[in-house]
């Protein structure tokens, strides 16, 4: 008897995504997409292009024999306590804190912070996932209508990327041991908005959105070096 497969909601609307399209890849290493909220389907997409077997993350046993992970972009407060309600959120923290490599896009850069700020800067009380040495502010270059695109150089990257900030935050602080990748100008100064620390990857804007796969590649690579380890 065939298994279904996973599937996501809204894939049938998407001729090139649907239930028709070219199956993933199987090979590879294998990284998973957290599917309670956000850009899902867009990311195993990218996650193909670089060369990794996605799949979808949505319980405990789906982090089982991962060797990578990306949270994707959405509203950070609400997929916190959707990782609270399925009872993910301890242990994500113990695989983070055990060297899983991360990928967190937009949302995904507040869960990996190890300390929310709102957009007038002051704490924001909402769970996360922490493991890197950085202080993240909440929509950060303004309101839905402040959203705006821009093509960036990325350290690590080939050529430049065309970067969609939605509500985006920016990266505030960040500690001793993480690197910086990229910055943006703003009236107030130039703003970190791509850090890496060890094999956790943060970025503030949305590649899926755009079909850059380049920070996508970027991590596989770093996945791969982990998984030979």
């Amino acid at each position: 008897m065939t298994t279904p497969r996973t599937r996501v909601p809204g894939e049938a609307l998407l001729d090139d995504r649907g239930p028709h399209a070219a199956q993933r890849p199987t090979e590879g290493p294998r990284i998973g997409v957290l599917a309670l909220q956000g850009d899902v389907l867009e990311h195993l997409r990218l996650l193909a292009e670089a060369g990794a077997a996605g799949r979808t993350v949505r319980s405990v046993a789906d982090l089982e024999a991962l060797d990578g992970l990306v949270l994707p972009g959405g509203e950070s407060t609400t997929i916190g306590k959707l990782l609270d309600l399925q009872g993910l959120t301890a242990p994500l923290r113990d695989r983070i804190a055990d060297g899983l490599p991360v990928l967190g896009t937009c949302a995904g850069a507040i869960l990996l912070a190890r300390e929310a700020l709102t957009h007038d800067g002051r704490p924001s009380p909402q769970p996360l996932l922490g493991g890197m040495d950085t202080v993240v502010r909440r929509n950060a270059f303004g309101r839905q209508v402040a959203s705006f695109e821009t093509d960036l150089a990325v350290e690590g990257v080939d050529g430049t990327m065309h970067a969609v900030f939605i509500r985006a935050p920016w990266i505030e602080e960040v500690g001793p041991g993480v690197e910086v990748l990229a910055r943006v100008d703003t009236p107030l100064g130039a703003r970190v908005v791509v850090a890496r620390q060890g094999p956790l990857l943060a970025s503030a804007f949305h590649p899926e959105l755009a079909g850059e796969a380049g920070l996508h590649r970027l991590f596989a690579a770093t996945v791969r070096e982990r998984s030979r380890l």
